[in-house]
């Protein structure tokens, strides 16, 4: 159980990301997050209606984050293959971060219209913003290549957090590969 120090919002969003995490939303109580947050169970009632809300909050901030970070990362390179590199560091390695809380992933409250209007809203977002990168680029079809450079991350993650073996080599490894991919196409691991 930790203390509550600081916002008190901020505490059980903390605490309930590790719970969902490794529980799944379903298998997730309510007292088990207060308990983590160092809280009276109905304290979380103030900040929250529901577990569906919390887990949305969760979902939210989680993401931001990495829209966050993505900013970041492209704002500090200037080159496509550099941006296109910074995007697969940072899908690749949120995952990679997150890999000992999968069930925030698979165990989610699918269904929930609120989650899926948000996570249709954050992809979007992501989809946005490599698109824009390809735009800027000046290569055709930059949605479609967007839509097939995210898919090929996608892929890649899965790996990270299927594998209990996957370590920072293994994702080093998938980084580069995935922007070269890209970039290259498959001429430059073909020996034609």
């Amino acid at each position: 159980m930790s203390t509550v120090q600081g916002d008190k919002s901020e505490a059980i969003l903390d605490a309930a990301y590790g719970i969902f995490g490794s529980k799944g939303f379903y298998e997730t109580k309510m007292s088990d997050i207060a308990d983590e947050a160092g809280i009276a169970k109905g304290t979380i009632y103030l900040y929250f209606k529901n577990k569906e809300q919390l887990f949305i909050a969760v979902s939210k901030r989680d993401c931001n984050g990495f829209i966050s970070r993505l900013d970041h990362a492209l704002n500090s390179h200037l080159g496509t293959g550099d941006k296109l590199g910074a995007i697969a560091k940072t899908h690749l390695t949120y995952y990679y971060e997150r890999r000992n809380h999968t069930k925030l992933f698979f165990m989610a409250p699918n269904n929930d219209p609120d989650l899926m209007k948000f996570m249709k809203a954050f992809m979007n977002e992501y989809m946005s913003m490599v698109r824009e990168v390809l735009e800027n680029a000046g290569v055709p079809e930059p949605v479609l290549l967007a839509e097939a450079y995210i898919g090929i991350l996608d892929r890649l993650k899965m790996d990270i957090m299927l594998n209990p073996e996957f370590n920072e080599e293994h994702l080093n490894k998938r980084i580069a590969f995935a922007a070269a991919l890209f970039l290259d196409g498959c001429r430059s691991f073909l020996q034609v």
